[in-house]
């Protein structure tokens, strides 16, 4: 076996995603609920301080931007929540 043969299997892959969606929902519906008249500067840094610390090597990319215009055009409705799954 060799190293690059080591890796998560299919469903601790679908977990770690899901989890990794959860975040990023957490972090947007906080956003919504605080930052409602913030402009997108200003959403984006609340979003990447919220992520930074829950992922090794955090690197964001045009998703966290995506999200931070939307947030600061009133796009998302702060009253609702995040999908759960259990």
């Amino acid at each position: 076996m060799e190293l690059k043969d080591v890796k998560w299997n299919e469903q601790a892959r679908e977990k770690i995603l899901l989890d990794a969606d959860r975040a990023l929902q957490e972090a947007v519906r906080q956003a919504s609920s605080s930052l409602a008249n913030a402009d997108k500067d200003e959403v984006y840094k609340f979003l990447f301080e919220q992520l930074k610390d829950q992922f090794v090597d955090f690197q964001p990319g045009p998703d966290l931007t995506r999200y931070a215009e939307a947030v600061a055009n009133g796009d998302f409705n702060s009253n609702s929540s995040a999908e759960t799954e259990g």
